[in-house]
C-alpha cells in the first residue's frame, strides 16, 4: 500500500484504497461530496487525532485493503450503472412504501416522520432524474471521448460543464442524506419501534452507505479521469 500522509485528499485515498471507506463511515467523514478535503482537515473537523487515525489505517492495511480497479472509464461506468443505479431503482419503491407506512402508523408520535417522508421523496425524485441525465447524456459523452483519438465536438463544449452540474446535484443529495440522518437520530431504533420502522431505518442506512460509495466513484474517480483524458486529447 502507498504511504498515506495527513495532506492526502480523502477522496483520493478511497479511490486508491477502497477499504479506507469503512473507517471514514465509522467516523462520519463524508469522503464523497467532501472528497477534496485533506485527511488532516477532515479529522480536525470531527475532533479526531490524525495520528491515531493513521494508526488505524495501518492496522487495516495489515488486514488487507482491496483497491477499486477499472482499467477503462467504460468499465467503471458499466459498474456504476449495473451496481449503484440498479440499487437505487430497486430501493426507492421499497423505501417509498416503508416511509409511508411508518408515517401512517407513527406520525402522531413524532412529527419528524412527515419531514423524513418529504425529504426522502425529494431525494428520490431528484436522483431518478439525475441518473437519467447521466445515462442519456454524460456517460455516452465519456464513452465517446474514450473511444475517440481526439476530443469529439460536444454540444456543451467541454465535458467539464455537465460534470460540474452532476457534482452540484451530488452535493444536494449529500445534504438530503444529512437531513435523513438527523431526522432519525442517526438511524437509532427507539424502544417502541415496530418491525416496519426497524426495516425502514436499516434500509435508509443502507441507502446512505451505497450512495456514499456511488458518489465517491463518480466525484473522485470517474469525473477526474474523464476531465484528464479530455485535456490529454486536446490539440
Amino acid at each position: 500500500m502507498f504511504k498515506i500522509e495527513p495532506e492526502n485528499k480523502i477522496g483520493e485515498l478511497v479511490a486508491r484504497c477502497g477499504g479506507i471507506a469503512r473507517l471514514f463511515e465509522e467516523e462520519g467523514i463524508d469522503y464523497c461530496c467532501d472528497g477534496r478535503e485533506s485527511l488532516r482537515e477532515a479529522c480536525e473537523e470531527k475532533g479526531i487525532d490524525v495520528k491515531k487515525f493513521l494508526h488505524r489505517v495501518k492496522e487495516l492495511d495489515e488486514e488487507g485493503i482491496a483497491e477499486d480497479t477499472f482499467s477503462t472509464l467504460t468499465e467503471l461506468i458499466d459498474h456504476i450503472v449495473s451496481t449503484h443505479h440498479a440499487f437505487l431503482r430497486s430501493e426507492f419503491p421499497r423505501l417509498n412504501n416503508l416511509t409511508q407506512k411508518v408515517l401512517n402508523a407513527h406520525g402522531d408520535k413524532d412529527p419528524r416522520f412527515l419531514s423524513l417522508r418529504e425529504t426522502f421523496l425529494e431525494l428520490s425524485d431528484e436522483l431518478t432524474q439525475h441518473m437519467l441525465k447521466e445515462e442519456q447524456i454524460l456517460f455516452p459523452m465519456i464513452r465517446k471521448l474514450e473511444e475517440s483519438k481526439s476530443v469529439p465536438e460536444f454540444h456543451c463544449g467541454s465535458i467539464a460543464y455537465p460534470i460540474r452540474q452532476m457534482e452540484f446535484e451530488h452535493e444536494q443529495a449529500g445534504s438530503a442524506l444529512y437531513a435523513l440522518r438527523e431526522l432519525t437520530d442517526e438511524y437509532l431504533v427507539p424502544d417502541w419501534a415496530c418491525n416496519t420502522h426497524k426495516v425502514m431505518l436499516a434500509s435508509l442506512a443502507d441507502l446512505e452507505r451505497d450512495l456514499h460509495q456511488h458518489i465517491h466513484k463518480e466525484n473522485n474517480v470517474l469525473f477526474p479521469r474523464a476531465i484528464g483524458l479530455e485535456n490529454e486529447k486536446c490539440p
